[in-house]
């Protein structure tokens, strides 16, 4: 039998694998990827998008602790665009349409001009020592042992594909699935359980009538994800809109009952955020028509993704729904839609770190942990990898908290709520997301980054410059200013700071005079916009921004003291039954994790505060 050591092995070469190894990687640790196809790593195997609502905020937040998705995405990206523009500054969200074949070229570079080895095989079990984690063994029968071992399997355990009454054993299409990893974990004591996702069918771009459809452009001055980007000038490719029918309806319900949704065949629970064609049709009757978006694959593809029509639908049923609208009157398919289902492992047996609360340095994440999305999976994988770097070399973790960060509320999330459907980020779920913004990523983040070594000294130089030139133009708006210096509805008639005007809803950053010209020129056009821009929404939302400080500092000096994960809860007299169920399946690290776990009552924190008061004092006069 075949023995190899090394630092860390990750099982699987997707979004969160790929974060992981290179994290590791740089932080000098030596990384050994297992996957079933070394050619698939970084694989976009759903959307050709990067970012979005929300998911453009954690790409940026990757950026800033040393992952890489952000600078893929600026170098394959062939549209971007802001999105929520029309609500509040909090919850702009950078979107970039990819070149699919680009970003996976270059995700695979990445790797292969590492130090990290690529290792093609299957993992279907581990081997561990007294509840700490030794390595890996492949069919193969090879032995691997490690430090440390990073599950990021994506949907391909126990991976079934259905297209209608068809089924697939596989873990993408085209793709074997893993099988045995969930028994031998199963076996170790975890808890696993089935989710579901789905993908759209890819048309034939020869095949629409573009005349039908409507063109959309991404922004004239667009902003990339990466603080990394220097020169910005990304294609402006169009994506096209089309909307669907009552006669594409008609079809789709009529073939209802061939869907496995609703036959039963499927077990998993999909994503509410994302239904099927099949289930907005039949949960909103009251509509007639659904947006549907063509987004091509990579440049100038020939292979148009569907974003809105996601189906299982037998594959002659979604052909003859599609040609009832006039844009498809005589589309081809490339490739049918299709369901997805897989094994996950609810995240509530992690810790904050997205280590195993049982066995020691082993780390899931990614769609294993029940997320779904490029951008979740890769942040998981980067705070697995660091925290993993952490434990090997005796180092502090990284404990992200949910004021810190939209990667901080995700992880929370996970590990304290029940995950009964794929996870996904929204702005809604930060409740800190005005001080959680795009533009203030870097303020945010890089005494973080600083701390864990994330990045080298050349890039951290030129942070901490840029983030000095933002003070320098803030200290600009405090001088005074004459009137009519600044045009403003009325006329301002006594000299007056730039800070106070900036307060009026009618004047920009970019109208007080010589502004610009207080960012160094060594700072990209890009970056000094997005930093004076950030400024201005600093001034014009400073109360607000006091405020919720504030709250931010109330919730962090309340009572937050650690808490065993052994604590045996069916032994504290005084809790709920439902509390001392869910605390048992939780096993909260502190009273502010205790405190977000779904049922648990001011009752309940109450009688935690007293055991763990009891506990001190217990301790102190012994």
């Amino acid at each position: 039998m075949k023995q190899t050591h090394t630092d860390v092995i990750i099982v699987g070469g997707g979004h969160a694998g790929l974060e992981a190894a290179t994290i590791l990687e740089n932080l000098g640790n030596s990384v050994t990827i297992i996957t079933m196809d070394p050619r698939s790593i970084g694989r976009m195997s759903c959307n050709p998008a990067i970012g979005g609502l929300a998911k453009g905020q954690i790409v940026r937040e990757i950026d800033m602790l040393g992952g890489k998705m952000a600078v893929l995405a600026d170098l394959s990206g062939i549209q971007f665009k802001t999105l929520n523009k029309k609500k509040g500054r909090a919850v702009w969200s950078p979107r970039a349409q990819v070149d699919k074949r680009n970003y996976e070229k270059k995700a695979l570079q990445l790797i292969t001009r590492s130090r990290c080895s690529v290792l093609p095989g299957e993992a279907v079990s581990l081997f561990y020592n007294k509840n700490r984690v030794c390595g890996v063994l492949l069919r193969s029968g090879e032995k691997i042992k490690a430090k440390v071992v990073i599950i990021t399997a994506g949907t391909f355990l126990s991976g079934l594909i259905h297209i209608g009454e068809r089924k697939v054993r596989a873990g993408r299409m085209g793709e074997e699935r893993a099988e045995g990893l969930t028994e031998h974990l199963q076996s170790m004591g975890f808890i696993t359980g089935r989710l579901k996702t789905g993908t759209p069918p890819r048309l034939n771009k020869k095949s629409i009538n573009w005349k039908k459809t409507e063109a959309t452009y991404g922004d004239k001055n667009p902003i990339p994800f990466s603080y990394k980007t220097k020169n910005f000038s990304p294609p402006n490719a169009p994506c096209h809109t089309v909307y669907t029918n009552t006669q594409a309806h008609d079809v789709v319900e009529e073939n209802k009952d061939r869907s496995p949704m609703y036959t039963g065949d499927i077990h998993g629970v999909g994503p509410r955020y994302c239904p099927s064609i099949e289930d907005k049709i039949h949960r909103f009757k009251e509509r007639d028509s659904h947006l549907l978006f063509l987004e091509p694959e990579w440049a100038n593809s020939d292979q148009i993704y569907l974003n809105g029509f996601s189906t299982s639908l037998p594959e002659e049923a979604q052909l003859e729904a599609l040609k009832k609208i006039p844009a498809f009157k005589n589309v081809q398919l490339l490739r049918p839609g299709y369901a997805i289902e897989y094994d996950y492992f609810p995240p509530s047996q992690l810790k904050n770190t997205l280590e195993s609360k049982d066995i020691k340095n082993l780390f899931f994440a990614g769609q294993v942990n029940g997320t779904s999305g490029y951008e979740e999976a890769a942040a998981q994988g980067l705070v697995a990898g660091i925290n993993a770097s952490a434990k090997i070399n005796n180092k502090d973790l990284l404990l992200l908290t949910r004021d810190s960060s939209y990667i901080g509320v995700m992880i929370d999330d996970l590990i304290t709520k029940d995950t009964l459907e794929p996870y996904r980020m929204f702005t809604s779920r930060a409740e800190h997301r005005l001080i959680l913004r795009t533009s203030n990523t870097c303020d945010r983040l890089l005494n973080i980054s600083k701390k864990h070594k994330l990045h080298n000294k050349d890039h951290i130089s030129f942070l901490n410059f840029s983030i000095s030139e933002k003070h320098k133009a803030m200290s600009h708006l405090k001088g005074s200013f004459k009137p009519n210096a600044i045009k403003t509805t009325p006329p301002i008639k006594q000299p007056m700071p730039a800070i106070k005007i900036l307060k009026r809803g009618d004047v920009s950053i970019f109208d007080i005079p010589n502004i610009e010209k207080q960012i160094d020129r060594k700072i990209p056009t890009w970056l000094k916009n997005d930093l004076l821009f950030d400024l201005e929404s600093e001034i014009k939302y400073e109360g607000y921004i006091k405020r919720h400080l504030q709250e931010v500092e109330k919730i962090q000096n309340e009572p937050n003291k650690a808490l065993s994960i052994d604590t045996d809860y069916t032994t504290i007299p005084g809790l709920s039954s439902e509390a001392k169920e869910k605390l048992s399946f939780i096993r909260p690290e502190n009273i502010g994790q205790a405190r977000r776990v779904s049922g648990i009552k001011p009752a309940d924190l109450s009688v935690l505060m007293v055991y763990l008061k009891n506990k001190t004092v217990s301790r102190e006069t012994k």
